[in-house]
């Protein structure tokens, strides 16, 4: 991609092992500043660590889905080890290699055709999945294959058992429909890794048993002619386990999730849930940030990895090195710690509090070792994450811990896919690593990543209205971030498609400054409760920024 820049080491090893949470900002590794407007282009950034380092976490890196496999079942990340009565063969979650890296796993279970049913007609095709089986603890599930270019024409619908209990939920649906989602077509990020179809993630909570069946969409029956489609080769059940987060202990249960009626389920009219302490179990808690609590007694520093310090570095001039949270600005101090152009008009929004990859657990040896930049950021996409409103806000870093896993571990991208995430409850949080004021590359919308910037809500929402807090905290990222790079939330942009089923490669389309991801894919996303709220964020997002 001619837009593309990867940035690669700027931390010594040795440093980066040494550097405490107290450490300032002047102290960090110095990436482009801040606090300027971003140039076209962006000089060398951290990545993680010199290349002995590099070399070192390649080796750890597991074998892809299927290329290592015992009895049928391979695992993501770590050692093998026999676990059940199965036959199968699965291995241990990879130990975190100090307090500062999470540790989680991923179980990779290929699928196969159930038995048929004795009123099946003759010639369907046949149902594939898994009947009941018990599994480690697993707290978010998705289908994998192949042929990243092969989409899966059917359904995907899962039960999962709670931890612990003989509870099993009702059967749910999987969103299928997720190609759209993706690095573009002939970037190195797309042919220089092992990318695999993919569905939609689904959260569902802490979990130790699951069911699956893929059920092929049938042939039109009005079309004589018509056959089926048949699913895509190599499918397999992803299990994850997001790990425990900052602050978390290992092996307590969180509790329930909430009913789909609940308050918090629902959003409607949720304000930020602070954190005012760290829960049980994996539902990590949002940083204290959000709580008016006292600063935290003294303490002795934290000892970051490479890959920590290389992720924290890039926001050095907004927050400390090793900081959990970016804190909010009003807009005089957003316009007094931006450098303007003689004249120019501040039309910047205040900067908002933004959790960052440290502060939700992000395993940082997981990702791509440099970061990707483009030019500008010239819109915004937003987008629903499809995995279901069935989450807590304290659970809403566990969720993004097991996005990010599924995103690099089963379907094989560099890193997480969006720049930024916002949860039910309105917090924002740092997506993909190279800094929150950069314009750094995602993989959110086929044929459009180049010179946008993706926005990832958590939830749901074609027929779930979106909390207003959710579409609030929508509009302060945008006036924010939009406003570094001059651009106007209730403006018109041109961009040029890589690709996609909706603009052919070098189409060049107009669209609004802050778009969904379906006006530039032909796709639901993000949902259409949540697309229908899109104008009233840009209506709000330029008036933060002083239109």
């Amino acid at each position: 991609m001619r837009a593309l820049l990867v940035t690669s080491v700027g931390v010594t090893c040795a440093a980066a092992l040494t550097l405490p949470l107290a450490t300032p900002a002047a102290s960090a590794p110095a990436p482009h500043s801040a606090s300027a407007l971003p140039p076209s282009t962006y000089p060398a950034s951290p990545g993680a660590g010199p290349p002995s380092a590099q070399t070192e976490a390649t080796t750890r890196e597991a074998p892809a889905p299927g290329t290592s496999e015992t009895s049928g079942t391979s695992e993501t990340s770590g050692t093998s080890a026999t676990f059940g009565t199965s036959g199968t063969s699965e291995t241990e979650p990879r130990q975190a290699e100090s307090a500062a890296e999470p540790a989680g796993s991923t179980q990779s279970l290929p699928l196969a055709p159930l038995a048929a049913p004795s009123n099946r007609v003759a010639g369907a095709p046949a149902v594939q999945g898994l009947p009941q089986r018990d599994a480690r603890p697993f707290s978010l599930v998705g289908v994998v294959w192949d042929d990243p270019g092969a989409e899966l024409h059917g359904t995907v619908q899962v039960r999962t058992r709670a931890t612990g209990t003989t509870r099993w939920s009702e059967w749910q649906d999987v969103e299928t429909h997720n190609a759209e989602h993706a690095a573009d077509l002939g970037s190195a990020e797309r042919e220089g890794r092992t990318v695999r179809g993919a569905t939609a993630p689904l959260w569902v909570g802490d979990s130790d048993g699951v069911e699956v069946r893929v059920r092929p969409e049938a042939p039109d029956p009005q079309d004589r002619a018509a056959t089926s489609v048949p699913l895509p080769e190599g499918m397999r059940l992803e299990l994850v386990d997001p790990g425990e987060g900052p602050g978390e202990a290992p092996g307590e249960n969180p509790g329930e999730n909430p009913g789909e009626g609940s308050a918090e389920s629902t959003g409607e009219g949720s304000a930020p849930e602070p954190a005012r302490g760290a829960p049980a179990g994996r539902a990590a808690a949002v940083p204290a940030r959000f709580a008016d609590a006292p600063a935290a007694a003294a303490t002795l520093p934290e000892v970051l990895t490479a890959e920590i310090a290389a992720a924290s570095a890039v926001n050095a001039e907004l927050a400390e090195l090793g900081a959990t949270v970016i804190p909010a600005l009003s807009r005089a101090e957003t316009l007094e710690s931006v450098n303007l152009a003689p004249g120019a008009k501040p039309y910047i929004g205040p900067r908002p509090g933004i959790v960052t990859r440290k502060g939700w657990g992000a395993d940082e040896k997981l990702r791509e070792k440099n970061f990707a930049y483009t030019k500008t950021v010239k819109a915004a996409f937003v987008h629903h994450s499809a995995t279901g409103n069935n989450y807590t806000c304290k659970q809403a870093p566990s969720v993004l811990r097991g996005i990010y896993r599924y995103h690099v571990k089963s379907s094989g991208w560099r890193d997480f896919g969006y720049n930024f995430a916002v949860d039910k409850c309105g917090n924002i949080y740092e997506g993909r690593a190279g800094g929150v004021t950069k314009a750094v590359l995602g993989a959110h919308t086929l044929g459009f990543n180049t010179n946008t910037m993706g926005i990832a809500v958590l939830g749901s929402y074609a027929s779930t209205n979106p909390p207003a807090a959710a579409v609030t905290a929508v509009s302060k990222l945008t006036a924010w971030k939009l406003g570094l790079f001059g651009r106007n939330p209730k403006g018109k942009i041109t961009l040029v498609s890589g690709g996609s089923n909706k603009y052919k490669a070098g189409v060049k389309v107009k669209m609004n400054v802050i778009s969904g991801h379906r006006d530039g894919f032909a796709t639901e996303c993000p949902g259409a409760r949540l697309y229908k709220k899109l104008g009233k964020a840009r209506t709000t997002s330029a008036k933060l920024q002083g239109r």
